[in-house]
């Protein structure tokens, strides 16, 4: 099979497109860098195009890895076919390559070796070739009765050679392939209770039946994990008519022997035993996998977009890491994330320490003249926010607030890179000052802690974890790169993000700038220890120096483009000192009245390149995330007594899962609005609209306070008059 035309067909892509890309992978280069550095050697695809093709080759190479496995352990039995091989070759999936190995494959003990051992194989092949004018099958089994064989009747015999035509119907490749098409086409997922009387969250399963192929992924996710916590029994089924047409079909001598009915019953045997029991597995298992995969997407694109959250700059914040008996710990951070004061209050004690809080927290707003409040969404939020909101009532500063997850705050502030970067600080006093963190660049503060532990998800930790673990780690890469890092700056978690650097090459870098002071320019990262010329190649486009004498150091533009940018501005009389500044912004009108083709075949550039590098002249080191939408930042809160059914709300989507999103409105819990209720168009999945981090207009549908409940819509012409 030729791998890069298969990808090439798969993705819609040109044959020289997948070449180049796979070359380029092979050669150790990351996503990243091929993405944004390599355009012309792949027409300009995008990082996830890149991604989802590198992954793909990944599994295609497996695939012809266990292809060439399977045909070389069949051919040292001597047992490898023309048939065979072509089989071989036409098969798509490993589980097909399994199913041609399956008859090959050294069994364990089994009823049908057994037999074999009893030389019965002979009367099994005797009995399914179905001859017409054969004898009955007890007759058959007659001649193989054998005291020193262990084969002291003819029924045994028969049931013997039964069970080996049984097997050999089960380890049918074709048979196994059509019953599992069948399970996938027309099965039924069903779930029953452990127990009806027992209190769980999967009351909705205790009666379940949905077909397999119309199943939502999320329902099998809490449908394994009811299994696993014995609240439920699961299986699928299949209707046995249309599973035993298959067999016989493919079984049965159609005009009919003395053997037919043998075979029938080995047939149902097969089926009932063996076959129903493996694909049953099979079909979860592929359930499971495609859920866990879907799951795994919404997951990595939620973290995504929290990552991309846009920065609140150039504010000093407050962090307070709620709590009730430990009290709400204060973290207050200047600018730059610099920790300029901390401490601990009491708002939910009692009448007398709120006051003393009020004063505590009122003073620190005057001091250290802070313009945010960040609120952890834990233990005590509700109560926290109610507290903050009553103090900005009642001074007259322009102060804000905002509720962040504080998902992963505690990991972080456990860490031994949090021990290292404030040793000073006690765990919970760590949290505080991340919380605040969170709000002035979430990004840099997020990729210190493990991406799992953020939890914008659902299921997340049901997942594979290798499957896990790499799609989230991607996400961070991608989303780092693409806003790029200050090199003077970066902590080591986020150095060891960019393209090309590891966790090792990271900590030389901030040795050595610990040791040396600030970089002043790009090349001095081929002094550090380890950051070899592939490493710096793949990495040095994507770290800024504001400080570098060389203004291109703080752009995107890459070194090996350094040559082509200074003739571009010499081509229309700029210097390196204008970069940035007004007067450039004329040069991409300059670019196209001359004609990029020309001006890029005159600097030995492509196109896309030159498009970067204009980009990058006029808005050096440009942050992505500066044309979002700015964070929702608040001054009042609402309880949830105090929403009615068609009120209006502006929120920010706190989390998008398969069935719908939750959204912060201003209470303390979150609402729901139901895939159903997103939007009038029909749409597969809610991320097709919403991300995390929007801000959405809402409408309230219903507040069930008993169960702290709120059911939101986004149609406006389904809120309630």
């Amino acid at each position: 099979m030729d791998i890069n035309s298969r990808l090439a067909k798969l993705f819609n892509l040109q044959q020289w497109q997948v070449d180049n890309v796979v070359n380029l992978l092979d050669e150790g280069n990351t996503v990243p860098f091929i993405a944004r550095y390599r355009k012309e050697a792949h027409g300009t695809l995008d990082d996830q195009i890149i991604r989802e093709l590198s992954e793909k080759l990944e599994y295609l190479r497996n695939l012809e890895k266990r292809r060439e496995e399977v045909r070389s352990l069949i051919a040292a039995q001597e047992k490898l076919t023309d048939e065979i091989s072509e089989a071989l070759d036409k098969a798509e999936t490993i589980t097909e390559i399994d199913d041609i190995y399956r008859p090959f494959r050294p069994k364990r003990k089994t009823r049908a070796s057994v037999a074999k051992e009893k030389g019965l194989e002979p009367l099994a092949l005797a009995i399914y070739e179905q001859k017409a004018d054969s004898p009955s099958p007890i007759e058959l089994a007659a001649a193989y009765i054998d005291d020193e064989k262990g084969v002291a009747t003819a029924e045994e015999a028969l049931q013997g050679a039964l069970d080996i035509i049984a097997e050999n119907i089960s380890d049918d490749a074709d048979i196994r392939r059509r019953l599992r098409n069948l399970f996938t086409v027309t099965g039924i997922v069903n779930s029953t209770a452990t127990d009806k009387n027992a209190e769980s969250v999967y009351t909705n399963y205790y009666d379940f039946s949905e077909p397999v192929n119309k199943i939502a992924g999320h329902r099998i996710l809490a449908i394994d994990r009811g299994e696993k916590e014995k609240f439920l029994k699961v299986s699928v089924t299949l209707d046995r008519v249309k599973a035993a047409n298959v067999i016989t079909g493919a079984t049965l001598n159609p005009n009919g022997s003395p053997c037919t009915q043998a075979v029938r019953e080995a047939g149902t045997d097969a089926y009932d035993r063996l076959i129903y029991p493996s694909i049953e597995r099979e079909i979860r298992n592929m359930l499971t996998e495609k859920a866990a995969s879907g799951a795994i997407k919404v997951f990595a694109l939620n973290t995504k977009e929290l990552l991309l959250q846009p920065p609140v700059k150039g504010k000093t914040v407050i962090g307070l890491d709620p709590g009730y008996r430990t009290g709400c710990k204060v973290a207050v951070v200047d600018k730059t994330g610099k920790v300029l004061d901390t401490g601990v209050m009491y708002v939910t004690h009692s009448a007398a320490q709120r006051d003393q809080a009020k004063v505590y927290i009122k003073g620190l707003i005057a001091k250290h003249k802070a313009d945010c409040i960040s609120i952890g969404n834990g233990t005590a939020s509700k109560e926290t926010e109610m507290f903050a909101a009553e103090v900005l009532r009642e001074i007259s500063a322009d102060v804000s607030y905002m509720v962040v997850s504080e998902a992963g705050a505690s990991v972080y502030s456990a860490s031994k890179l949090a021990a290292k970067e404030f040793p000073d600080y006690d765990v919970s006093l760590r949290s505080a000052v991340s919380i605040a963190r969170r709000l002035q660049d979430p990004l840099a503060e997020l990729v210190k802690i493990d991406p799992k532990a953020i939890g914008v998800g659902q299921y997340q930790h049901d997942m594979p974890p290798k499957e896990l673990d790499a799609a989230l780690d991607a996400v961070v890469e991608d989303a780092v790169n693409s806003v790029g890092v200050d090199l003077n700056t970066a902590s080591a978690p986020l150095l060891a993000r960019v393209s090309g650097i590891n966790s090792n090459i990271a900590a030389n870098i901030v040795t050595y700038r610990d040791e040396n002071g600030e970089f002043s320019n790009r090349s001095q990262l081929k002094k550090v220890p380890k950051l070899g010329p592939k490493a710096f190649e793949q990495c040095a486009g994507f770290l800024r120096i504001a400080e570098s004498s060389n203004a291109l150091d703080n752009t995107g533009v890459h070194p090996e483009s350094y040559n082509a940018a200074k003739e571009l501005l010499k081509l229309f009389s700029y210097s390196v000192s204008d970069i940035g500044t007004p007067e450039i912004s004329a040069i991409k009108a300059n670019v196209e009245l001359l004609g990029e083709d020309k001006v890029a075949e005159k600097l030995g550039i492509g196109v896309p390149t030159l498009r970067d590098i204009v980009k990058e002249l006029i808005a050096p080191g440009r942050d992505p995330r500066d044309e979002l939408p700015p964070p929702m930042l608040r001054t009042d809160v609402m309880d949830i007594k105090d929403l009615a059914p068609g009120m209006e709300m502006k929120g920010t989507v706190r989390n998008v899962t398969d069935f719908g999103a939750f959204v912060d409105i201003g209470v303390h819990e979150d609402g729901l609005v139901h895939i159903s209720q997103i939007t009038d168009r029909y749409i597969r999945h809610p991320s097709e609209v919403l991300k995390v981090g929007m801000v959405v207009t809402v409408w309230v549908l219903n507040v069930d306070t008993a169960r702290n409940r709120i059911a939101l819509t986004m149609k406006a012409q389904n809120r309630p008059k």
